[in-house]
């Protein structure tokens, strides 16, 4: 279906939207969570690249990351 409609809550382009506002969905912060360490300065640029978009989203994302 491409549309709902009077519902609580929904994933849209991967993000949750509910009463409690914008929130990612739980399977892409474990994909990101599961990569690799990245051992070399150009594996650090893309680990960032990738999390980059959703540290918005992710309490202490500095001292994570």
């Amino acid at each position: 279906e491409k549309s709902h409609f009077m519902v609580k809550e929904g994933i849209i382009l991967g993000h949750k939207i509910s009463k409690k506002g914008i929130e990612v969905d739980k399977a892409k912060i474990e994909v990101i969570s599961k990569l690799p360490h990245p051992t070399t300065v150009k594996g650090i640029r893309s680990f960032l690249g990738h999390a980059g978009f959703y540290r918005r989203f992710i309490k202490d994302f500095l001292k994570i990351s």
